[in-house]
C-alpha cells in the first residue's frame, strides 16, 4: 500500500489511533482564540506594581550596588522617547541546526501576508523559537509568548512561556524557547496554523499574528 512495509503501515495505523484517542472530542476553534494562562490563577500570582523608568532610576540612590546594578540592566545614557508602542516585537526565527537556511518571520510589515505563506519544517527534527522586540520608553514586566497550533480545524498544540522583564534599551532583545521536537510520520505531514501573542502581566497585548508551516518528509521535497 503506497509502497509501505507491513511494519511501517502499522505504526501508522497506532499513530493514528493515538491522534484520535487524543484530539476526540475537540471542536474547531474557529477563532484560533488564545485563552488566559491557567497557571497564573493557580498560583495566585499577582503581577508587581507597574513603575515608571524615572521612578526607579530614582529609587535608592544612596545604596551604591544597587545603583550600579540599575546601571548595567538600564545603560548610563537616556533612552531616546519612541512615539510608537513600547514594546515592538519585530522578528520570530525557527532555530534549527538540520534546515537549510534561516527560517525567519519578518513582523513588521503586513501581517495579513503572513497567511497566505507558509515555510517548510522537515518531519521530526528539534527546533526552537527566537523572539526579536524592542522596548522602547519603560520597564515592562512579565512578557510571556503565547500560541496555539491547529491542522484542519483540531488544536494540536498550546504553549505558554515566560520571556521575563526588560529595560528599555537601543538594541532589540532576545528570547528563545526551550527546544521542541516537529510532528513526524505520514498523517503529521500538511500544513498547520499557528496564532502567536505577545503580552505582558498587565494583559497588554503587544501583537497578534497568525503564520504557517508545513510539515514534509525532507526539507527539499
Amino acid at each position: 500500500m503506497l509502497g509501505l512495509d507491513v511494519c511501517e503501515f502499522g505504526g501508522q495505523v497506532l499513530e493514528l489511533l493515538w491522534l484520535t484517542m487524543c484530539y476526540r472530542g475537540l471542536m474547531s476553534d474557529k477563532d484560533l482564540s488564545i485563552a488566559e494562562e491557567d497557571d497564573d490563577r493557580n498560583l495566585n500570582y499577582n503581577p508587581p506594581a507597574q513603575k515608571s523608568l524615572q521612578e526607579i532610576q530614582d529609587l535608592d540612590k544612596d545604596d551604591e550596588s544597587l545603583v550600579k546594578y540599575k546601571q548595567t540592566l538600564l545603560g548610563n545614557e537616556p533612552m531616546a522617547v519612541s512615539s510608537g508602542p513600547n514594546v515592538e516585537v519585530t522578528r520570530l526565527t525557527l532555530l534549527c541546526d538540520e534546515a537549510p537556511g534561516t527560517i525567519a518571520i519578518d513582523l513588521t510589515g503586513d501581517l495579513d501576508t503572513l497567511k497566505k505563506k507558509s515555510f517548510t519544517l522537515k518531519e521530526g527534527v528539534n527546533y526552537r523559537l527566537k523572539i526579536h522586540f524592542k522596548v522602547n520608553r519603560e520597564i515592562v514586566a512579565g512578557l510571556r509568548y503565547h500560541h496555539v497550533a491547529t491542522r484542519k480545524g483540531l488544536t494540536l498544540d498550546k504553549v505558554s512561556y515566560m520571556v521575563g522583564s526588560y529595560g528599555p534599551r537601543a538594541e532589540e532583545h532576545e528570547f528563545v524557547s526551550p527546544a521542541d521536537e516537529a510532528p513526524k510520520g505520514v498523517i503529521s505531514r500538511g500544513q498547520y496554523q499557528v496564532k502567536s501573542r505577545f503580552t505582558d502581566d498587565d494583559k497588554n497585548i503587544y501583537l497578534d499574528w497568525m503564520w504557517c508551516f508545513e510539515i514534509k518528509k525532507d526539507w527539499d521535497e
